[in-house]
């Protein structure tokens, strides 16, 4: 273990992106747990509104973002500032990223429907960074053999190559997809390859004359949403909280038969 630890984390230089990982995660998850509680009026938090203005958090995660970003580029590649860099910048992004909804739509959209694009951003950011330390991604160490330089060319080549049918990938609406095939061989390639959604940009270019396929890909589409929709929105629900509409729901008492 410790063998692993020095030459896949300390060697290579990636203390502080583990460290930046672990601060963005137990940021959101900080952040979601006092955003629950004054949601419920629960606890001493409150929302912080001087002169009636509310101030969101996405506002302090910006500034950290700034401080441990300009702190990194500043800092040497072992030093305890780049770590500590690195641990401001994943708390400013674990503040930014669990508002992206609001950034996104311009809106104040936490609880509702379209906040949900917060968690799932959030989710598959901390995903890829996870595979990024777990070598997905060519960085390694200085002092490599010759079999390993013919190696790390071939990640290099291959990333390259999945990058590209990433972007076809995002092209056919299979967004999920494309963010993990950049750095996960041959992912992307499944999603390069299969029938597009029906209301990407792909779909609407080559089926639009192409009535089998179109009918085809809804077809598709529907089962795969129907399968896998709902275990989505438990988790997100979860981790992020359930958004109002289906929280109103949920709250609302049964009427009784024939009221």
């Amino acid at each position: 273990m410790g063998q692993w630890w020095y030459r896949n984390i300390m060697e290579p230089g990636k203390l502080p992106l583990l460290l930046a990982l672990l601060a963005f995660v137990m940021s959101f998850l900080i952040t979601r747990v006092i955003t629950r509680l004054i949601r419920a009026g629960r606890g001493p938090f409150k929302n912080v509104t001087p002169g009636g203005i509310h101030v969101h958090h996405v506002v302090p995660g910006v500034i950290l973002v700034i401080i441990g970003g300009f702190g990194a580029v500043a800092g040497a590649r072992h030093s305890f500032g780049a770590a500590l860099s690195a641990v401001i910048f994943g708390l400013g992004a674990g503040l930014v990223l669990d508002e992206f909804a609001l950034i996104l739509h311009l809106d104040d959209v936490y609880w509702s429907e379209q906040g949900r694009k917060s968690v799932e951003i959030v989710v598959l950011t901390a995903a890829l960074v996870a595979l990024v330390l777990g070598g997905f991604v060519p960085f390694g160490v200085n002092d490599l053999t010759t079999e390993e330089r013919q190696s790390r060319g071939l990640v290099v080549m291959n990333t390259a190559t999945n990058f590209f049918l990433a972007l076809i990938a995002l092209w056919k609406g299979k967004a999920r997809t494309a963010f993990f095939g950049t750095v996960i061989p041959f992912v992307a390639l499944i999603g390069a390859v299969r029938l597009a959604r029906p209301d990407s940009p792909y779909a609407k270019r080559f089926y639009g004359k192409r009535p089998r396929a179109r009918a085809k890909a809804a077809l598709r589409a529907f089962h795969h949403d129907r399968r896998w929709s709902a275990p989505r929105r438990r988790f997100e629900n979860f981790i992020g909280g359930t958004p109002d509409e289906e929280h109103a729901v949920a709250a609302a008492p049964e009427k009784p038969p024939g009221a």
